[in-house]
């Protein structure tokens, strides 16, 4: 293998569509690893999680000119204030990253990547430092058996769960797998915004003239829990308005919406990409708390799911006990470091 740095995407936007396509031959095929979303994610360096100054160190692998793998990294002062290299879209805002290359490249890759990163001219880095690596990727181990093999120092730490709920085809079927106890609750819900006098409906964003707007609507919402409200800086509220747009162009945006006689009432932002629908964010009007229309929009998007050839809905990274009610099923989100 070949490797060469890149210091912007733009010098890589020819290969573009070969990158989405080693993509989709990953173990980690999820849309943060898109070179549409990881370009867009460092325009605002994660909605001003990283500073400005913080270096793209963008190295891809080829054989014979085909592209064969990419490590998307970028060098800063990690959380210990540390020099390190990182996974672009770490850490708070993209729920899974890895390298993009086939598993059966993926030894060989990752052997000549450090080899590259030792004697390349970067910026003095101290660890390699990779978040939001999936449980079943094939990437810990790798790197497990690569730093045994060169004497570093190796760390593999649990970061969060994250539920999925694997979808039958249909909403009864996937009511039937879940708690009794949730099932009703879920029923229960939806028969009393069936049987109140506002008109309930489910609203979906089409038109690229509303685009703007309704991702406004999505941000007010998401300001009016005070648990997000201090999250939501104007750098990441571009962040969110820039991710949207270019989710939108690429044909994966689900921006959906719970309305009570036309208004909004609840929101979330998803991307419908690989047959999943990954759940990104959420919001609701506080003032339409009595009928319950967070979990309302979310009963609405798994029927809607499971009638559309959805084959998993990913809640994406946390605890959060609504996840579960839904009948969501852990797996796991890594960060591994190595020190030479």
């Amino acid at each position: 293998m070949e490797f060469k740095r890149y210091n912007t995407f733009e010098e890589l936007v020819n290969y573009k569509q070969d990158w989405n396509a080693l993509l989709s031959q990953s173990a980690s095929h999820v849309p943060f690893l898109t070179y549409e979303y990881l370009k867009t994610w460092w325009e605002t360096r994660g909605g001003g999680e990283w500073p400005q100054d913080s270096q793209l160190v963008l190295v891809a692998a080829f054989q014979e000119d085909h592209l064969v793998g990419i490590a998307p990294l970028f060098h800063s002062n990690n959380i210990l204030d540390k020099p390190a290299l990182m996974f672009v879209g770490a850490i708070e805002v993209s729920d899974f990253l890895d390298f993009i290359v086939t598993p059966e490249d993926l030894p060989a890759f990752t052997r000549g990547l450090i080899d590259f990163l030792l004697n390349e001219d970067i910026p003095h880095w101290e660890l390699l430092d990779l978040y939001n690596l999936l449980a079943e990727s094939p990437t810990l181990s790798v790197l497990k058996s690569e730093a045994e093999k060169r004497g570093w120092e190796h760390q593999e730490i649990h970061l969060q769960p994250s539920p999925y709920i694997p979808l039958p085809g249909n909403f009864e079927a996937y009511l039937a797998q879940i708690d009794k106890k949730q099932r009703h609750e879920i029923r229960r819900k939806l028969r009393n915004v069936d049987q109140s006098l506002a008109e309930p409906g489910l609203y979906f964003t089409e038109d690229e003239e509303n685009l703007e707007a309704d991702v406004q609507a999505f941000i007010d919402m998401m300001a009016q829990d005070p648990n997000k409200r201090d999250f939501l800086s104007d750098a990441m509220c571009q962040h969110i308005h820039n991710t949207a747009r270019i989710a939108f162009k690429q044909g994966w945006l689900q921006l959906a919406f719970f309305t009570l006689d036309g208004e909004k009432a609840a929101a979330n932002l998803s991307f419908n990409f690989n047959d999943r629908l990954w759940l990104y964010n959420s919001g609701w009007e506080w003032e339409y708390r009595d009928y319950s229309p967070g979990w309302v929009l979310l009963a609405y998007l798994v029927e809607w799911a499971a009638e559309n050839s959805i084959q998993e809905f990913d809640f994406m990274r946390g605890d959060e006990p609504y996840k579960y009610k839904f009948g969501g099923i852990d797996r796991h989100v890594y960060r591994v470091t190595l020190t030479p």
